[in-house]
């Protein structure tokens, strides 16, 4: 960033119009300066109150801290999505010489890390960076683009937000977002990440993304609920039109719009219901049972040794998997008597993919329809199968019950159809629901554009609106031809195959680059068209401004692609929206062994969870009894922790065991031979395995010394075909 800053690398057009380059930030802000931390910092809650990040003009009481995580809201709750107030003020500076302004902001922000400072960090030489920073500098502009893959290192990184913060800023700077071959592509561990968390399988998402009703804000009632979370300007405007073709997706009849009844019975967050701090409710007893769908996190979660002691202090415990995988199996691991384990556990075979019906969706949000191969053998059922008769019985059950906490599961709708021997639920019924219907005919819609908040309109999953559109599915498309190759498979939203993709064309809505255009405005149609579904009201012309008391999307102005946030602005600094701050900062790993160059008096992100508790403990950062670093990754014969590798024969032996890649100057220092054995430890637990002494681990120089990594690959456990010691007990 400080590179393309300081040799003007930027795309001046799209950065001066369509980022918040040149917005003013109030004059109570504070950059990170030496001490690594903003304004607003409160130490004795590890928090920030971002009011002072405000955009000058923005009430002092817009944006505060709520919620027990510490989530950034904004005042009328949308702050996560970017929201503003009709007629809000928003002073800029076009020159982009002000002061406070975004754009010089940035320029002081970033001003240390020069390529210096980048090889003393990060060991990477001078001259490497150089040639990095300048490929894509050169690769990027009016006429080129590049695109930024990265893989779930920094997800899961205990830094990983500043990581991927600082790729969305350098990327906005260098015009790659929006337009063809550019973008951030996340590579995932399987083939349908993206569909899993689409469909909310994070604990603070609804279907759509869609926020969780949170006993923290003022989601009292279903009116609270929607008004708190309804934006005034943006697309977030809509949102009472999802919230409610949800609800009627799920409670059909029974949800009435007007007073939101069953709302009332819905799950609130009630604090930080995440992995880790889930894991410890379990073996603190707060947990009585667990669903575990297709997940080994007995092995493939990071400190798996206290997940293991939480699966065996549940009352009960259901496992879906098509072998008997350690999160199943925990009872009787780690020298666990199976007598005093009272944890009764309920083994589910499980259909594999090619044994059902279904869809996966992809990185760039695409749905790909995959049908039945063969049917499952013996007992093995699909996921759809268990959770649709799970809820038969259930409702079966309770139909005659007069208890008020029962109402939601006897007005849940589960009327789907069912097919073949065992009753399978039909899936496709399924994707029509997910993609919306209209209440009283059962007729498709179109698309989110058709659902409506008076409760005409059912609709599972918003931004999957229209994959099923005239009783088609259209995520069985397999047309090829074309770019971008339309008519293979299904893109959410809309099929739109580029996410804000006003950017592809310049403010006065001509391409960029006649080679790479994509969509355009036609003067002479009054529309946006081109090669794609434009990503912004089809009919708003670049010249369009809104006026002062404008709401919701009549609030962007025709020259503002990023329509998710209020002022239709790519965030180069995040007013709101963000816990960590509104700019990224260096920080180390929560145990990395050498200090934080940039800033010393914080080693760590400040906001980073560290619970404090005997069975829970952290190699304390640059001890020396702690010298290495530990990157753990995969192998292409293996998949994930290996619950569907392991027990195969030919994958089992093509890699047969558990081992630890070091250098060769580390395998000298400590006189370790190639396939010799070694122990692994951390504060956590340690390891066994061979050495694979290999030239692809480098040795970084820290400050003039050696600093040494050891890969680990993670795909082993216990139980399979082969066998090794638990990578993540270290983690």
């Amino acid at each position: 960033i400080n590179y393309v800053l300081e040799n003007e690398q930027y795309f001046e057009e799209y950065v001066k119009i369509y980022t918040n380059a040149a917005t003013i930030i109030t004059e109570d802000f504070e950059d990170a300066g030496a001490s690594g931390l903003f304004s607003g910092w409160d130490g004795e809650n590890r928090q920030y109150d971002p009011s002072s990040w405000r955009y000058e003009g923005m009430p002092i009481d817009y944006a505060s801290v709520g919620g027990s995580q510490g989530r950034v809201v904004g005042e009328a709750g949308e702050g996560e999505s970017g929201e503003m107030r009709p007629g809000m003020p928003r002073p800029t500076d076009m020159t982009l010489q002000d002061p406070r302004c975004v754009f010089q902001i940035l320029k002081r922000h970033f001003a240390k890390y020069t390529p210096e400072m980048v090889e003393r960090v990060t060991g990477c030489p001078k001259e490497a960076f150089l040639e990095v920073a300048k490929t894509l500098s050169d690769n990027s502009g009016r006429e080129k683009t590049s695109s930024l893959c990265y893989a779930v290192g920094w997800t899961q990184h205990s830094k990983g937000v500043q990581v991927i913060r600082a790729a969305s800023i350098l990327w906005l700077l260098l015009g790659n977002i929006g337009r063809p071959g550019g973008g951030i592509m996340a590579l995932r561990g399987h083939a349908t990440i993206q569909g899993s968390t689409d469909i909310a399988t994070l604990y603070d998402v609804l279907p759509g993304y869609l926020p969780m009703p949170d006993v923290a804000k003022n989601h009292d009632t279903w009116r609270d609920y929607v008004e708190d979370e309804t934006a005034e300007t943006g697309w977030w405007s809509n949102f009472p039109r999802y919230a409610t073709s949800l609800m009627k997706a799920w409670y059909g009849e029974k949800f009435e719009t007007e007073n939101g009844r069953l709302f009332d019975h819905f799950p609130r967050i009630s604090g930080d219901h995440s992995y880790h701090p889930t894991i410890m409710d379990m073996k603190d007893g707060n947990v009585r049972g667990a669903f575990v769908f297709g997940q080994n996190f007995a092995v493939g979660g990071p400190h798996a040794k206290m997940a293991r002691d939480g699966l065996r202090n549940l009352d009960w415990l259901v496992v879906l998997d098509a072998y008997p995988v350690e999160t199943a199996e925990a009872w009787k691991l780690d020298g666990a008597d199976p007598g005093e384990c009272g944890t009764e556990v309920f083994f589910i075979p499980a259909a594999l993919v090619a044994e059902k019906d279904g869809s996966f969706t992809q990185t760039q949000r695409m749905l790909q329809w995959h049908d039945k191969a063969v049917d499952p053998p013996g007992d093995a059922r699909s996921d759809a199968w268990f959770v649709f008769h799970l809820g038969r019985r259930m409702k079966e059950l309770y139909k005659n019950s007069r208890k008020h906490r029962d109402r939601p599961i006897k007005a849940l709708t589960w009327d789907y159809p069912t097919e073949g021997d065992h009753d399978e639920p039909h899936i496709e019924s399924i994707l029509k629901e997910i993609s919306g219907y209209e209440v009283e005919t059962g007729e498709p819609v179109g698309g989110f554009a058709e659902l409506e908040d008076d409760g005409s309109t059912a609709c599972g999953g918003w931004i999957y609106s229209g994959v099923y559109a005239g009783g088609e599915n259209k995520a069985r498309d397999r047309r090829p031809g074309g770019n971008p190759n339309p008519e293979w498979g299904w893109a959410w939203p809309m099929n739109r195959r580029i996410l804000y993709n006003r950017a592809s064309a310049d403010p006065e809505g001509n391409p960029w680059s006649e080679r790479k255009k994509h969509i355009w405005w036609d003067e002479e149609r009054g529309e946006w068209t081109g090669d794609d579904v434009p990503d912004f009201q089809a009919d708003k012309p670049p010249s369009y401004r809104p006026d002062e008391d404008a709401s919701g999307m009549d609030a962007i102005p025709g020259d503002g692609p990023f329509i998710m946030n209020g002022d239709g602005k790519g965030w180069l600094f995040a007013p709101v929206g963000l816990a960590d701050g509104p700019l990224p900062v260096h920080y180390e790993p929560v145990e990395s062994p050498v200090p934080n160059l940039l800033y010393d008096h914080v080693q760590y992100d400040p906001l980073v969870k560290t619970p404090d508790r005997p069975d829970n403990p952290y190699n304390p950062p640059q001890d020396p009894r702690f010298p290495y670093v530990v990157t753990t990754y995969r192998l292409t014969e293996h998949h994930t922790s290996g619950a569907m590798s392991r027990w195969i024969p030919w994958l089992s032996e093509l890699q047969p065991e558990l081992f630890c890649e070091i250098s060769p100057e580390l395998a000298a220092e400590k006189g370790v031979e190639n396939t010799g054995w070694v122990t692994i430890w951390t504060s956590r637990g340690k390891i066994h395995c061979k050495a694979l002494v290999s030239e692809r681990i480098p040795v970084h120089k820290f400050e003039g010394k050696d600093l040494h990594t050891i890969g680990l690959p993670y795909h082993w456990g216990p139980n399979g075909l082969v066998k090794g010691d638990v990578v993540n007990d270290l983690i």
